[in-house]
């Protein structure tokens, strides 16, 4: 998951995170609970619906993860958290006078999500027009653009091979790329001083060549082993990550510069 963020309904913060492997925005239940009720105790209100609504309490339990977000305080605690479909599903729940403007307001907050689904290519244009504008080279552009067609089609094995949890995304990316790097994706981030920004947005060309050449790979072994459910395609990723994690070693004993850097595309004043 990223750092949490916020989106803005009638002038009230509502707590959100977006989780990068499955591109979903997971919004705080309680704050939306209180935008639509009023409610002075938004967490009390929303336990005793639960407990009224039994379907409903197993529906959020079941389907909406606990996410780590700032309180009010600048704390961090976990909160329940769900997708606009979740959402909607509690929506309908609670009568408010605000549940249509919030209907209008979700689909506004998903509108460019829900262009990019019905015509691709507006999401790739975007994805170019903001690299250019933060200065990236378009040879760079272009080994992103690629990168992240390998990623896409490995995320959709792991999608039609019985992986289809966010979390279970998170790990197996984590298991390549560690396997490759010699660190986990959150030692990666840190090496450049990356907090909630894309780690691969923030890879110089070498860093971006071999986490596809581990992706590649992961995805044509686990084709090949026919690789079902997370631990069968964990082993398809220790197996991709170590291909590319040899052609790293060679590189690097060649060169003797190594592959994974600290460098980053972070404004100069905000680089560590």
């Amino acid at each position: 998951m990223n750092e949490p963020s916020l989106a803005v309904f009638e002038s009230k913060q509502i707590r959100r995170s977006y989780d990068e492997d499955t591109e979903i925005w997971y919004f705080s239940i309680v704050d939306v609970v209180e935008i639509l009720t009023d409610s002075a105790n938004a967490t009390d209100y929303l336990k005793k619906i639960r407990k009224r609504d039994v379907e409903l309490g197993g529906y959020l339990g079941t389907n909406c993860p606990q996410i780590e977000m700032k309180t009010s305080t600048g704390k961090k605690r976990k909160t329940l958290a769900g997708t606009v479909k979740d959402i909607l599903r509690l929506i309908q729940s609670i009568p408010s006078s605000k549940a249509e403007p919030f209907k209008i307001w979700l689909a506004k907050v998903g509108h460019e999500r829900i262009q990019e689904i019905s015509d691709p290519s507006q999401s790739i244009d975007r994805a170019r027009e903001y690299w250019q504008q933060q200065g990236r080279s378009e040879k760079w552009i272009q080994q992103r653009m690629m990168g992240q067609e390998t990623r896409n089609k490995l995320t959709d094995y792991w999608k039609e091979n019985g992986v289809a949890k966010g979390d279970e995304f998170a790990m197996l990316t984590n298991i390549i790329h560690q396997e490759w790097s010699g660190l986990s994706v959150k030692e990666h981030k840190e090496t450049k001083g990356l907090k909630s920004q894309n780690l691969r947005d923030h890879m110089n060309e070498a860093e971006l060549i071999f986490t596809a050449l581990a992706e590649l790979s992961t995805r044509q072994i686990a084709e090949v082993d026919e690789a079902k459910g997370v631990a069968e395609n964990a082993k398809a990723g220790k197996k991709g990550g170590n291909i590319a994690k040899k052609a790293r070693l060679e590189l690097e004993d060649k060169t003797g510069k190594s592959v994974v850097t600290g460098e980053n595309f972070l404004p100069p004043k905000n680089r560590k």
